[in-house]
């Protein structure tokens, strides 16, 4: 059994836009169970590598008393689009209560600053516990065994989950990994050089023509590219065609070649792919031995808005 402080008390769900999966749910009447918190919006890779033990958690401790809520709070703007939302939530087979955050009330509440963000809440309403980021999971569900037994539940199930995660939900390969996150409208951004004819690491660069927000870079004709000069296993990219219902295709290469066994989950090995939804888009994952390399994304049609770089 863990030893664990009184953090403060379950702050109040009320301010959602709406809920999934329940109706809306309040720590008063959470009273007497296990209650696990966790913060996330769908296109963060971050939190995507966590959910396959938030559903394996809750799946094993459904009937001892663990309640698991997912707050999606909204990092860009289309995040906040409900058909999105649920989109992502059935693709991901996403059963537990979720919150819709969508003006960070719930987030404020918990005086929040991460995604994933998980706060774990005891049986009389206290959080007991938090963890940011990946990685930790079996300290969490130490923690989840540990709270439901202090609720008095009988024959609490001991031993740790086994996932098998796929795709983006499988962990970075975080030795590997030299290259940071990095958004790409001018707000935020690090390591753009325009005119670039060489790129050292962690650079990037435009080629043809592009507008620039605040929050993402927009292609504006075909064959506008973006080149990343990285150090990673994957190339993750948020992305959103132009409209609803429109799509966009793309071809990415790796040193000026197809991708080949390279390719990620969203292209084949020539690199082709097509952008359809507002998501991330997962580009390369390569074999081992992985090193500094050149990674290119040509659009073959005009207004896609690039937003964001994740490796992993």
């Amino acid at each position: 059994m863990l030893t664990l402080p009184v953090e403060g008390t379950f702050p109040a769900l009320g301010g959602a836009v709406t809920w999934f999966n329940s109706k809306p749910l309040t720590p008063v009447e959470l009273r007497g169970k296990v209650v696990l918190v966790e913060f996330w919006t769908y296109t963060c890779v971050n939190w995507l590598r966590t959910l396959p033990y938030e559903q394996a958690w809750a799946e094993k401790y459904k009937d001892h008393g663990l309640v698991v809520i997912g707050v999606h709070t909204p990092e860009f703007s289309f995040e906040k689009d409900l058909d999105n939302i649920q989109r992502a939530m059935k693709a991901l087979d996403i059963t537990f209560p979720v919150a819709v955050d969508s003006n960070y009330t719930i987030w404020n509440a918990f005086d929040n600053n991460y995604w994933p963000a998980m706060y774990f809440i005891d049986a009389q309403g206290r959080i007991r516990h938090h963890h940011y980021g990946e990685a930790g999971y079996d300290e969490s569900e130490h923690v989840i065994q540990t709270l439901l037994a202090e609720a008095g539940n009988k024959n609490v199930p001991q031993g740790l989950v086994s996932v098998h995660p796929h795709g983006l939900e499988v962990a970075a390969d975080w030795p590997d990994v030299q290259s940071p996150e990095n958004y790409l409208g001018s707000e935020r951004t690090t390591g753009f050089v325009p005119h670039a004819t060489v790129l050292r690491l962690n650079e990037w660069t435009l080629i043809g023509e592009w507008s620039l927000r605040k929050d993402a870079v927009v292609s504006e004709k075909v064959g506008a590219r973006i080149q990343y000069r990285f150090h990673a296993r994957d190339v993750n990219l948020i992305m959103s065609p132009p409209a609803r219902g429109a799509t966009v295709r793309f071809r990415v290469l790796l040193d000026g070649k197809p991708p080949g066994d390279a390719h990620g989950g969203d292209t084949n090995a020539d690199g082709y792919g097509t952008a359809s939804e507002q998501g991330t888009y997962q580009l390369i994952r390569q074999p081992k031995p992985i090193v500094e390399r050149t990674f290119e994304i040509e659009f073959l049609d005009p207004g896609v808005a690039a937003y964001d770089f994740i490796f992993g």
